[in-house]
C-alpha cells in the first residue's frame, strides 16, 4: 500500500482527532468512530499511525545544537504547582542580555515538540523558557496520551500561575533583558490570551489557536498578535466577541486567520501541520517580538 497523504484524509478524520485530542471523546468511541473512514483502502491502524505525531523524524532543532545553549532548570511557582522543570533556551553566541520569550505547550505537557519551538525561539535570538506543567504530576510522561490525561488532573488556574511565575524567573534572569513575550499553542494559546490580561507588564503575547477571555480584557496592556486555522470553527467561534472587546477598549492586535489550516497547523509532527501557513505565521511571530521586545 502506497504511504497515506494529508489528501487522502478527510477533514471529518481531523475533526474527529482534535475532539480525541481535547478530551472531548474517550479513546474507545474515538477508535470506533474512526473505522467509520476505514474505506477504500484506508485500515484504523494506518489512519491512526498517519494522524498521531512523528517526534523522532519531525524534530527541527536538535537538543545538542551547537548553534544553541540549552539546557533544563527549575523554578519556583508557589502560587501553582511549587517546583516547574522547563527548557532554557539561548543563541551561543549571545553578548548581551537577550529579551526573553515564554513558550506554552499543548494540553498535553512539555513535549519533543514544543521543546523543539522553544530552541527555535533560541535560535532566532531570544532566551526562551518553555515550562511543563506537568512537573508536579512527574512531568511529561513520554506520549501524548498519557499526558493528556495528566493534565486533565490538574487546575488549569494553578497551570496559569506556573506560567506568569515563569515569566517573572525569566524577567529577573541574569541573561535575560527583562523584557518578555509569550507564545502559546492549544491550551498555550489560551493561557497567552491569559497571560496579557494577569500580567501588566507582558511585553507582547501570540496565542496559536487559543481559547479566548471573556472579562477584564480592558487589563490587556500587552500587544497581541493572534493566529487562528480557517477550518479551527471550534476555537474561532469565540473570537468575534474577543476582536470587539479589544476594539472598546482601544487595545493593540492584529489578528491573522490562515485558509484552509486546521487547529494546530503550527506542529509539524502531525499531518494537521500546514507548512505555508506554519512558517509564516511563525515569521510573523518572531519579527512581532523583536519588534516589541527590543
Amino acid at each position: 500500500m502506497k504511504p497515506l497523504k494529508k489528501e487522502d484524509i478527510t477533514q471529518e478524520v481531523f475533526d474527529l482527532y482534535d475532539d480525541y485530542a481535547h478530551n472531548r471523546v474517550s479513546r474507545r468511541l474515538f477508535m470506533d468512530k474512526l473505522s467509520t473512514y476505514a474505506v477504500g483502502g484506508l485500515t484504523v491502524a494506518s489512519m491512526l499511525s498517519f494522524i498521531s505525531p512523528d517526534y523522532v523524524k519531525k524534530i527541527q532543532i536538535k537538543p545538542n545544537d551547537p548553534k544553541l545553549k540549552s539546557e533544563h532548570i527549575h523554578y519556583n511557582s508557589p502560587k501553582g504547582g511549587g517546583t516547574i522543570r522547563g527548557l532554557l533556551s539561548r543563541p551561543a553566541n549571545a553578548k548581551g542580555k537577550l529579551p526573553g520569550i515564554i513558550v506554552v505547550h499543548e494540553n498535553r505537557g512539555l513535549n519533543p515538540h514544543i521543546e523543539d519551538v522553544g530552541r527555535r525561539a533560541g535560535l532566532a535570538g531570544f532566551i526562551s523558557l518553555a515550562p511543563d506543567a506537568l512537573t508536579p504530576l512527574g512531568g511529561y510522561p513520554g506520549n501524548d496520551d498519557e499526558g493528556r490525561e495528566l493534565q486533565s488532573n490538574r487546575n488549569r488556574d494553578e497551570m496559569l500561575e506556573d506560567f506568569i511565575a515563569a515569566f517573572e524567573h525569566l524577567t529577573s534572569h541574569p541573561e535575560c533583558s527583562g523584557k518578555v513575550g509569550v507564545v502559546g499553542f492549544c491550551f498555550g494559546g489560551w493561557i497567552s490570551n491569559m497571560m496579557a490580561v494577569k500580567v501588566p507588564n507582558l511585553g507582547a503575547s501570540v496565542p496559536f489557536y487559543g481559547g479566548q477571555p471573556t472579562e477584564d480584557i480592558d487589563k490587556i496592556n500587552a500587544p497581541l498578535m493572534l493566529h487562528f486555522g480557517e477550518l479551527d470553527t471550534r476555537v474561532n467561534k469565540g473570537w468575534p466577541a474577543y476582536e470587539e472587546a479589544l476594539k472598546k477598549h482601544g487595545k493593540e492586535y492584529k489578528a491573522y486567520i490562515y485558509p484552509k489550516a486546521n487547529h494546530g497547523f503550527h506542529n509539524d509532527t502531525t499531518p494537521r501541520y500546514d507548512q505555508e501557513a506554519a512558517e509564516l505565521a511563525w515569521g510573523r511571530t518572531i519579527d512581532f517580538f523583536r519588534k516589541k521586545l527590543r
